[in-house]
């Protein structure tokens, strides 16, 4: 039996894998204008755009759109990585897709909502309507208690009926100058010393293997164990020990 998904008029079972090291290498040719680089580096990325695309609960006669939406996203993210930044291009890539997935899906209403949700939604908008008509604060917990119903429900069906927002929409456009929401954004934890150490762990995070800095993601950022590693990358427990171990080292050492 056939395994064939086609979307937007593509295969999705027989979409590409490309490496790490040829993802690097096709990047810089990309930088270079190789535009069949570009092309080779589009379709093998195809793969993120499908994962992301399946994180949206849309409307089954929007999947085409949406997926084509995650193409330009990915595109735009193609066009505007920087290699020299140190950053892995999918962390790039991810935001930029999903955000040009949420404008689309914003401009067509596509995602759906349930009817209960959205009767519940209605309640709680009359019902705070008529707290603040008392000239009371009409706080969730408040909401809440006058419906008798949890404060994590108030809250998850007021989001279920608000508009998704990108980052990446502009909030300011004036003379060419284009202010975007993130740019408003200001981040306590991520201050100038923090940023600094964090540039420097990219810098050092760079200068490792690929197998190293693939079993670090695995390990540190998807929280995998040891033993799951080595039988997804076809090692042994103690070979995945000695080259996390090793990466480690070597992470501390350039640092320092």
């Amino acid at each position: 039996m056939s395994n064939k998904v086609e979307i937007s008029g593509v295969n999705t079972s027989g979409l590409p894998k490309i490496s790490s090291q040829r993802s690097r290498e096709l990047l810089e040719k990309i930088a270079q204008g190789d535009a069949a680089a570009r092309e080779e580096f589009i379709m093998g990325n195809m793969r993120l755009v499908l994962s992301l695309v399946k994180r949206f609960n849309g409307k089954r006669g929007a999947s085409d759109d949406i997926f084509q939406a995650g193409c330009v996203g990915l595109i735009k993210a193609i066009d505007n990585f920087d290699l020299s930044v140190g950053v892995k291009f999918s962390t790039y890539a991810v935001p930029m897709i999903v955000g040009e997935i949420k404008r689309f899906l914003r401009g067509g209403n596509s995602l759906r909502v349930s009817r209960s949700i959205r009767d519940t939604a209605y309640r709680i908008l009359k019902t705070r309507e008529a707290i603040e008509a008392e000239h009371r604060e009409a706080t969730t917990a408040e909401i809440a208690k006058s419906m008798n119903i949890a404060e994590s429900e108030v809250v998850y069906a007021l989001d279920a009926i608000s508009d998704p927002v990108s980052l990446f929409d502009p909030v300011y456009n004036k003379s060419g100058d284009t202010l975007l929401l993130m740019d408003q954004l200001g981040d306590e934890k991520n201050t100038e010393e923090n940023w600094t150490e964090h540039v420097a762990l990219a810098s050092a995070l760079d200068m490792l293997e690929d197998r190293e800095k693939d079993i670090l993601f695995l390990r540190y950022y998807e929280g995998k164990t040891q033993t799951e590693i080595s039988q997804k990358v076809g090692l042994s427990q103690a070979q995945i020990s000695r080259l996390e171990k090793n990466a480690l080292k070597n992470v501390k050492n350039y640092i320092s």
